[in-house]
């Protein structure tokens, strides 16, 4: 028997057992409760700027249970219970039905990675017992503007540059602050208190469970981004939140699977959540992704037309966990952004991003083959689709040689594989310069921003 089956033996519930929220003169504070009998209690934490003259109230106490659903997930998958117990709120038949949906498939790389053969009806049941939240919508005086979620990389960097100079109303929204998200939105030429950043508390005491041998392994962090957003944008009463997700973000992980570690980005899980919101959060807020109509390929060209921002973008996880944040030059995510750069950029700006020529680098060779499509499965990262991936490299191995350099270690290698196939390389490029995504949730207005923005850099 396995770990996945011996822990749900061991542990087969897990409770999600409270939420408390304190009103502080400058802050929300909340503070949640879940629990694996006879094992632990675990006990994360939040907190988020109060603007004047705002209080607790129903809607309140539903966007911060629905955070604590959104969280508890990273607690459970350590035993993965049989039963998750929520006792701190009600959950319809339909709520519980769109839970586990977004569990599912928001673990299908941590299922991979651990070889779980978990079954969609069977891997957890969610038993509600907590009392019903009120439903009503809130009645607010004005909604309006935008709450931008920064996260340092070059695509929200793009879509708050964009949104700016068109004359939006933008605040900006950080889960934690880093040196990039400071750096972004001050290069963006907004002012510091433009930002509003919630702080967000792991419970440690998971990591020493992780180093004993329990489960562990990638968990949908962006559904978090989105009930924290929600949050954020309630208490400031502003009507859009703005996402930087690109139509890569739905392509599998997995070649032939459903595994997509970018699942919490996915215009299913977009459309998914604003359901969510319209029927149980009844906020009035509207949750959309600026970037869904692009490719990871055409939000590359339109980013490196802002040089500005190439000394200020981070994209690398690895290097975020380090203050300042920085590129690790070790990882596929910094391998991929140098990739997808690479047409639009001269060696110079790449090795100045990066600190050193990554595309010289012989230990990238693994990660190159998964981005490339030769190899069964994608990078376990936020990266472009294998197509866009292999169009970039084509055009930039066609530019070195056009200018008659020397191709870099693995670009020769890519020009010899096999892979690299010139012909209707610029009828590729075009079609990729003209792609736009029909679905996606833009309100009309924001479409044709981008639209402008599109004809203006493509």
């Amino acid at each position: 028997m396995g770990k996945y089956e011996t822990f749900r033996e061991k542990y087969p519930v897990f409770i999600y057992k409270s939420y408390k929220i304190t009103e502080n003169e400058n802050s929300i504070d909340v503070n949640y409760e879940f629990s694996i009998p006879s094992l632990a209690d675990f006990r994360p934490s939040w907190s988020f700027p109060k603007p004047h003259n705002i209080s607790i109230d129903p809607t309140l106490e539903r966007l911060v249970f629905s955070l604590g659903m959104a969280e508890a997930v990273s607690y459970w998958k350590a035993v993965c219970s049989h039963e998750m117990r929520v006792e701190c709120g009600h959950l319809s038949a339909e709520q519980v039905q769109w839970w586990k949906k977004l569990y599912f498939n928001g673990l299908g790389e941590f299922f991979y990675v651990n070889n779980i053969n978990a079954d969609y009806n069977n891997f957890v049941n969610i038993v509600s017992e907590g009392k019903s939240h009120i439903t009503e919508k809130a009645e607010f005086p004005s909604l309006s503007g935008c709450l931008v979620t920064v996260g340092g990389g070059k695509d929200s960097a793009l879509t708050l540059e964009t949104l700016t100079n068109a004359g939006v109303e933008c605040k900006c929204y950080s889960i934690n602050k880093r040196n990039s998200i400071t750096a972004t939105v001050e290069t963006a030429g907004l002012p510091p208190e433009s930002l509003i950043t919630a702080q967000r508390k792991f419970d440690r005491s998971l990591i020493d469970f992780n180093n004993q041998g329990f489960l562990n392994g990638h968990t949908p962090f962006s559904s978090i981004v989105a009930f924290s957003a929600e949050i954020t944008a309630y208490l400031n009463r502003l009507k859009y939140i703005v996402l930087s997700n690109e139509s890569s973000a739905n392509e599998s992980t997995v070649v032939g699977q459903s595994v997509n570690h970018q699942y919490s980005k996915s215009f299913e899980f977009e459309t998914d959540f604003r359901l969510y919101e319209e029927k149980y959060l009844c906020t009035g807020i509207y949750y959309f992704s600026f970037l869904r109509p692009l490719s990871e390929f055409q939000i590359a060209k339109m980013f490196s037309s802002h040089r500005k921002y190439l000394p200020v973008f981070r994209s690398c996880n690895l290097g975020g966990k380090v203050s300042p944040d920085i590129w690790c030059a070790e990882c596929p995510k910094c391998l991929f952004v140098c990739l997808i750069l690479s047409p639009f950029l001269t060696d110079d700006e790449l090795t100045g991003i990066f600190g050193k020529n990554l595309l010289d680098d012989i230990s990238m060779t693994e990660y190159f083959d998964e981005l490339i499509g030769n190899s069964t499965h994608k990078p376990f990262e936020c990266v472009g689709s294998i197509d866009e991936v292999n169009l970039a490299v084509s055009l930039a191995v066609r530019k070195r040689e056009q200018e008659n350099k020397k191709l870099p270690l693995l670009f020769d290698r890519y020009r010899k594989s096999g892979f690299y196939r010139p012909e209707k390389l610029d009828e590729k490029n075009d079609e990729y310069c003209k792609y736009f995504n029909t679905e996606n949730l833009l309100p009309d207005y924001f479409r044709e921003i981008l639209l402008n923005e599109m004809e203006r850099l493509l």
